[in-house]
């Protein structure tokens, strides 16, 4: 099991909680990254949100490439996991950036493709936002074209929102970057099988987990591709000594407070992203449906559980906490041992 974790780009992965160490900053989040980088964790993944889905779209959040760009030049190891929104960001230029980034840290530059749920951030912020399956038609048609650009030149190409005559986009990356995606419904998971090396999901318990690879690596050998080359899962994590401590962790941070504060984003995660199971409160107290997998106990308990998740297929778990800091210092040295 490799073990990731998420970059603070909101501050606290908290939404009922106000006294969380963890900061939204670049000082914090550079020193964060090369702790992460001395205690063995293998990734870091930096979501892509311009408003804050955490504590409301007042509260400020930092620009996802900006960190990753930064990120790539201060760490040595770490794989930076950047995540990819195609309507944000024009094609040909975002090509260019990714060879740069890859560039600047010797390959370790690896893109989270995101088709997009948040229609009131788009609407903010002026992009367009189209229907679901649009969206997953746009993703896999725009991943194409990274790759064309990354392996060719010149480059041509026509398909139904691109095309291009003989362009060239220099210098190529020296190894192609990776390319990760997650999805739950049957047009996202169809794409997915198509374009993606490697599939997320948001955390799930053992039984949703196992269906989802297993039904992946059938839609893979349908689509002709080789296999996926990882299966990775969100999830917050939380040990303690005892397992009563890890409870009262638990009840005190999904004690819903101010929910009119992320009730927007709430609506539109819960009515934009067409996902197969229900989404509760609780389960929204953190992000990505982080407690849905219920890593939480003594380090014994949660490695017991996570040797489960891996007989069941998946070999990546990309963690929240908090404070972060304090908290992934503590599951490397308590749990990873466990289960490495």
């Amino acid at each position: 099991m490799k073990f990731g974790y998420w970059t603070p780009i909101f501050g606290s992965w908290l939404r009922n909680v106000d006294d969380d160490t963890t900061i939204g900053s670049w000082e914090y989040i550079k020193d964060l990254a090369l702790c992460a980088e001395q205690m063995g964790y293998d990734l870091t993944l930096v979501p892509e949100l311009y408003l804050n889905d955490i504590k409301g779209e007042k509260a400020p959040a930092l620009d996802a490439w900006a960190i990753a760009n930064a990120l790539a030049a201060v760490t040595s190891r770490i794989e930076i996991l950047a995540a990819l929104r195609p309507q944000y960001h024009q094609v040909a230029l975002t090509a260019k950036q990714i060879a740069t980034i890859s560039q600047i840290c010797n390959g370790r530059f690896s893109i989270n493709m995101v088709s997009a749920w948040w229609e009131e951030e788009a609407r903010q912020f002026g992009i367009n936002f189209d229907g679901h399956d649009d969206r997953y038609t746009l993703t896999h048609e725009y991943t194409d074209v990274l790759r064309g650009f990354w392996t060719q030149s010149p480059f041509n190409f026509k398909g139904k929102y691109f095309e291009f005559k003989n362009s060239y986009n220099e210098p190529k990356p020296k190894n192609l970057p990776k390319v990760y995606a997650g999805g739950e419904s049957e047009t996202g998971r169809n794409a997915i099988a198509q374009f993606a090396d490697k599939y997320l999901m948001h955390g799930g318990t053992l039984e949703e987990v196992r269906e989802k690879i297993k039904d992946m690596k059938e839609r893979r050998i349908k689509a002709n591709r080789p296999p996926f080359e990882s299966f990775g899962m969100a999830a917050y994590i939380i040990v303690r000594e005892s397992e009563e401590e890890a409870k009262r962790e638990l009840q005190r941070i999904t004690r819903i407070k101010n929910f009119s504060d992320y009730e927007n984003s709430y609506k539109d995660f819960t009515s934009n992203s067409d996902l197969d199971v229900e989404i509760n409160r609780y389960d929204y107290s953190v992000s990505n449906r982080g407690l849905r997998p219920n890593l939480i106990g003594t380090p014994q308990q949660v490695a017991e559980k996570i040797r489960e998740y891996e007989e069941a297929g998946l070999n990546l778990l990309i963690i929240q906490c908090a404070p972060m800091k304090e908290e992934l210092e503590r599951i490397a040295k308590d749990l990873i041992p466990l289960v490495s």
